[in-house]
């Protein structure tokens, strides 16, 4: 099984990121899927989720109206789009993949600074 992000790094505030994972080695369409995130001294904190079929999602309040996350089932692979980033975004951001079991990626940084 693995999940690997891409798509981290530097950004200024306002600017926009996309990123991605991409899974391997279980059946994706199975499974609902996940991004966290972790800051320097926080907790992991769900950011955004959608259901195994892509119809359902569900977004942190502090990322709503800013980040979408979205899926194809056919490339085995999860999006998130984040735009209008701001400082307080600054985090590792991880793809978690969730049936009866739980797979974690190793995450991507992302650094939103001027």
């Amino acid at each position: 099984v693995q999940l690997v992000e891409s798509g981290g790094g530097l950004v200024q505030p306002g600017g926009s990121l996309r990123l991605s994972c991409a899974a391997s080695g279980f059946t994706f369409s199975s499974y609902a899927m996940s991004w966290y995130r972790q800051a320097p001294g926080k907790e992991r904190e769900l950011v955004a989720a959608i259901r195994n079929a892509g119809g359902s999602t569900n977004y942190a309040d502090s990322v709503k109206d800013r980040f979408t996350i979205s899926r194809d089932n056919a490339k085995n692979t999860v999006y998130l789009q984040m735009n209008s980033l701001k400082p307080e975004d600054t985090a590792v951001y991880f793809c978690n993949a969730q049936r009866t079991v739980n797979f974690w990626g190793k995450g991507t940084l992302v650094t939103v600074s001027s």
